[in-house]
């Protein structure tokens, strides 16, 4: 299941996407148009901010912008680093692998196959939907 953080990134980052000229935008309007509390959205872009997508600016007219094209902003990589591991289970996960502690052959594992399929089809949606295609 997607976590808010996750789900209140992408609107925030979609809020901006959107925003004529980039200019900054404050936290307080991006919190008030989504419906995000003022607290949570703050340490979601920071967070953003951290990893290269957003820049801020302080004092008067200041807010957050985004640092790059909508169109350079993949959303595989907007999910590994708001939600972390895409895969259901860590057994399938591509960054964060770990054996499962039940299961004594993955390729026989019924689950494991499964979760394969769905990861790979997750990671290609992902990868192909950029911040543009979900302001259109």
């Amino acid at each position: 299941m997607l976590s808010k953080k996750t789900k209140y990134g992408i609107k925030a980052l979609t809020f901006l996407a959107k925003q004529e000229g980039n200019a900054p935008v404050q936290i307080e309007t991006i919190s008030k148009s989504e419906n995000i509390s003022r607290k949570f959205l703050e340490s979601i872009l920071l967070s953003l901010r951290k990893n290269g997508f957003l820049g801020s600016k302080k004092g008067k007219g200041g807010g957050y912008y985004l640092l790059k094209k909508p169109s350079e902003i993949q959303m595989v990589d907007v999910m590994r680093i708001l939600e972390g591991p895409i895969a259901m289970v860590p057994c399938v996960s591509l960054n964060f692998y770990e054996k499962c502690s039940d299961c004594p052959d993955e390729a026989s594992c019924a689950v494991h196959l499964l979760m394969v399929k769905v990861r790979d089809n997750t990671l290609d949606i992902f990868r192909n939907t950029s911040l543009a295609d979900l302001t259109n």
